[in-house]
């Protein structure tokens, strides 16, 4: 067992020397994703609902591309410029993970993220046993 790169065109191109996300066995380790538009590498420049569907978009393609889904996350780290964001984002955030199941997570202010954006999340995910 090794290190396997995951990479796809459906999830923005890293910003520095790191990939979209890696894989050891059954772990996926998906690097913090802020809202960049993958068909055009640009910057959503949107409301904070805005930018968490695009963030939670390009995490899906990214589990998608390791053959997973958003049920098989075990964790996310979410960073954000504004903590009083923390209801908003929440509601989006409740329409890709039910209540009952959804991972564990923090969520952290900070004082600037990655190209301004308001928001950045990150992820740890195993596949399910087949």
């Amino acid at each position: 067992m090794g290190k396997k790169i995951i990479k796809t065109d459906l999830a923005p191109a890293p910003v520095g020397p790191y990939n979209q996300a890696t894989q050891w066995g059954d772990l996926l380790f998906i690097s913090g994703q802020i809202a960049i538009v993958p068909a055009d590498n640009s910057i959503l420049q949107g409301t904070i609902e805005e930018e968490t569907h695009q963030v939670l978009k390009n995490i899906g393609a990214i589990l998608q591309q390791a053959g997973m889904d958003y049920t098989d996350v075990l964790k996310c780290s979410v960073f954000v410029k504004d903590m009083h964001l923390f209801g908003r984002i929440n509601a989006v955030y409740a329409q890709y993970f039910a209540e009952v199941t959804a991972p564990a997570r923090e969520l952290v202010q900070v004082a600037e993220l990655p190209k301004f954006v308001n928001i950045e999340i990150s992820a740890i995910a195993a596949k399910k046993a087949s």
